[in-house]
Formats: C-alpha cells, structure tokens, sequence
C-alpha cells in the first residue's frame, strides 16, 4: 500500500508545540540552525517561553569565587589557567588563606562561596572535606558551592572513595551544591581532542546522577564554540534534559561560550575562534525551548559575554545573571575581559534597563527577595 511521505513540520510549527510542550531533538535542531528571519522568530519564543515559566524577575546571587589552586595534572586544551608545579605563577593556597577569604566575602554580603581549582597531585577527597569543614566552622551560614565533577572523579579516585562514599563525606561536611562544569561537550569524540584524560560523557552523568541521589544539587553547564558541530550541542541538551528527567537535581543551566584568546587548542589552529554573537543567543533560545518546565532557570555568564551582551541574551529565554563574583581566574587566564567583583547595583541597572525586576536569590532559588 502506498504510504503519504511524512511532512516535516515548519518552523512556525515547531515553535507553537514549543510553547506548549516539550519539543523534540530534531526539532530543537532545526531551529538552530534558522538563519534570519526565523531566528528571530525563534528569539521571541524563547523570551514569551520564559516569561511564562519565569516571568519577569531576573535573579542573581552574591557570591565569591575562590580558586584554591591552578596546578593541574589535567591536559585540557582549552584551559589557560592550568600551571605545573614548579611554573611560574603556579600556587596552592592554604586551608587558612581560604577560610580568609570565604570570610572576607561573607562579611562582604555574600552568601555563596564557589571553590574550585586544579587538579592537584596533593589533592584529594579529604582536602575538600578539610576545606568545607572549615569554612563551615568559621562560617556556619555559608552556602559552600564547590568542587565540579571532575574535582570528585579525581578525589575520589586520589583518596580510594567510591563516589557515593566521597559525595556522602563532603555532603555531611557541609557542601550545599556543585558546580555542573567538566561537562564541556558530552561527547567522547569531541571530548578526545579538547580534554583528552579527562572523565567520559558516561563518567561525568554518573558523578552528577550521585551527586543528585545522595541529596547534592548542582548546576548543569555547556562549553560550546570550538570543535563540536550544532548537532553536538543539541545531543549535549539532550542528555541534560534526560538527567533531569530522570533526578530534577539540576538548579539552573548556564551556557559558556568557550573563550579561544589564550586556549591551547586556538592557539594551534585545531579550534574555531568561539561563537557569534547569534549563535549564542539561538543556544539561549532552543536550550528555554527544550527545557520547558523541567528547569526554569538558565543563567547567562556576564564573565563569558561581557555585560553588554549578557542584557541581550536575557531577551533570548534566560531568567538569571549570573553572580556578583570575585576573583574569578579561569575565564580571565583564557581571555575573559570580565571576571572580577562586580557590586549588585550594576546587576540591577542592567536589569531594570530592560524593563525586568531585579531579585537577590540564594544558590537553590529558594529564598527570592525582589527588589
């Protein structure tokens, strides 16, 4: 019996179930690749997506970066920050330096600390057991944000754990969330050429689906813009979009545009020299789309984009800002302009120019103050 061939939906099509509902991965990479026209009607959905499961706040949390180390083992192309021991520039700062300054930042008014750094040869599961009780001990009330997936992987295996054993550890110590960074592309083959030796696309969900089971939220993140191809972007979403689904562990998803100045794999001609700039809002754009109400929250990185930009991606399906921040190295070591403290008075110009309500939040989005 002869079959009608199928007919594939429309843009315009695929943008009304958008708003109604999940879309699918097909569809969602269809839309990003629209050009034109259809981008921008692709833009505006996002932004009428977000309105109605965000509505008009624009969040963003006091918060301070603390880099405890950029001495590394790890050979990732695209990290500029990394030393060797012995390297010029390369430190380790003390338990005692840290608590200094968590407290200094606390005293400041913020109410996260994120602690991330190198992957140490010293380093292991009980240095960050080390480090959370005792910032926790100085300061109760901090919310420590710490430790990506990697940091675990690494600990954990550094320290002889299981990583429900170093999770469970660092949770009982007082880790309040994760960074969802490491992730990068998830990939393998991508992940061969821009962070060969680093944890597999498999490795890196089973951190994050323990981190999520044993009571640890954390963030979700994409590094995008220099090898992979669109289609790998959405089949990244996807698997995000399939961990939440499956734990709803994730807190917010933050696109980084990868930041090509000073990254090795530039530098050697094997990446593309980032995004642009309608690149970045399509991903904004199809990442509200294929998230729907699984995950209201997704922040744009004013460190990545500058502030300018930033205002505009927030009219692309993003509902947050991102943080006050402070120190932030790793972004900056590969060519970031952006990166250190800013006073959440800029935050909130920003978002009153658009016509948005600033909102101070916490790390979970649990407590909102609008402002």
């Amino acid at each position: 019996m002869y079959k009608t061939p199928d007919i594939e939906p429309t843009i315009e099509e695929i943008l009304d179930k958008a708003m109604k509902g999940p879309i699918s991965s097909e569809e969602a990479l269809k839309l990003i690749k629209t050009t034109g026209a259809e981008s921008q009607a692709l833009i505006q959905a996002a932004d009428l997506r977000r309105q109605e499961l965000a509505g008009d706040e624009i969040t963003y949390i006091q918060n301070w970066n603390i880099n405890f180390t950029d001495i590394c083992t790890g050979t990732c192309g695209f990290c500029a920050f990394r030393k060797d021991p012995q390297e010029e520039g390369a430190y380790f700062l003390s338990i005692e330096e840290i608590v200094k300054r968590a407290k200094t930042a606390w005293e400041d008014g913020a109410v996260e600390v994120c602690i991330q750094g190198g992957l140490h040869p010293e380093g292991d599961a009980y240095l960050y057991e080390k480090i959370i009780l005792a910032v926790k001990e100085e300061i109760p009330d901090i919310h420590i944000h710490a430790f990506s997936p990697m940091e675990i992987y690494y600990g954990a295996s550094q320290s002889g754990l299981t990583l429900k054993e170093t999770l469970k550890m660092l949770k009982d110590a007082g880790l309040g969330s994760m960074p969802g960074t490491a992730a990068e592309i998830l990939n393998d083959e991508v992940r061969k050429v821009i962070c060969p030796g680093k944890l597999t696309t498999d490795e890196w969900i089973r951190v994050i689906e323990t981190a999520h089971q044993t009571g640890i939220p954390t963030t979700c993140t994409m590094m995008y813009g220099h090898v992979e191809s669109v289609e790998h972007r959405i089949e990244h979403l996807e698997i995000l979009r399939n961990i939440q689904k499956k734990t709803y562990g994730f807190t917010e998803f933050v696109p980084l545009t990868f930041m090509h100045q000073m990254a090795p794999i530039y530098q050697q001609g094997i990446s593309s020299p980032g995004t642009t700039g309608t690149e970045d809002l399509k991903l904004y754009a199809v990442s509200r789309l294929m998230f729907g109400d699984l995950l209201k929250n997704i922040q744009v990185s004013w460190v990545k984009l500058g502030f300018k930009f930033a205002q505009i991606c927030l009219t692309a399906g993003a509902n947050d800002l991102g943080g006050t921040l402070g120190e932030e190295n790793i972004s900056r070591s590969a060519g970031a302009q952006h990166g250190v403290y800013t006073p959440p008075e800029d935050l909130q110009r920003i978002i009153r120019d658009l016509g948005r309500i600033p909102a101070e939040r916490d790390t979970l989005y649990k407590n909102i103050r609008i402002l």
